[in-house]
């Protein structure tokens, strides 16, 4: 369980400070900054939405509704954390994730959103939004890896 909760706190932690540098180099709705021409932007947007523009901007049940899903995955993967490191490192960046998009929403009642696809895709996220997504691909491909198993 201590590798679940270093990545927990890693991933946080590289979330907190990458959204703390955006805030205080960057203007929110400005033209972004170019980091890879033609590719990658970091483009500050103060975002009060969930996962691509669902759920309203209720902060409230936007962190109501992440504790819950924190809660259903924990109970879910509950045996497979005790027997897999790819299910800790994965369950591990989606708590990480999900914490700093929470305590944006507790500060903020928005969340800060900075990179910026353009083309390529259409939503701006944040680190957190990006671990989440990686440690939920990983958790699914845990699953398939160990229904193949069984």
């Amino acid at each position: 369980m201590i590798l679940l909760w270093l990545v927990a706190a890693g991933v946080f932690a590289l979330d907190h400070f990458s959204k703390a540098f955006v805030m205080a180099h960057l203007v929110p709705g400005a033209p972004g900054r170019v980091i890879v021409p033609g590719l990658l932007w970091f483009s500050y947007t103060q975002n009060p939405y969930g996962a691509f523009g669902l759920f309203g901007n209720s902060p409230v049940l936007l962190i109501v509704l992440a504790l819950i899903v924190l809660g259903v995955f924990g109970f879910a993967f509950r045996d497979a954390v005790k027997h897999s490191n790819v299910v800790r490192i994965a369950f591990g960046m989606i708590v990480g994730g999900a914490i700093g998009n929470i305590v944006d929403r507790l500060q903020h009642r928005w969340v800060v959103d900075f990179i910026d696809f353009h083309n390529i895709w259409p939503n701006i996220f944040n680190v957190a939004d990006s671990c989440i997504t990686v440690g939920v691909v990983l958790l699914v491909l845990a699953s398939l890896r160990r229904e193949k198993h069984a």
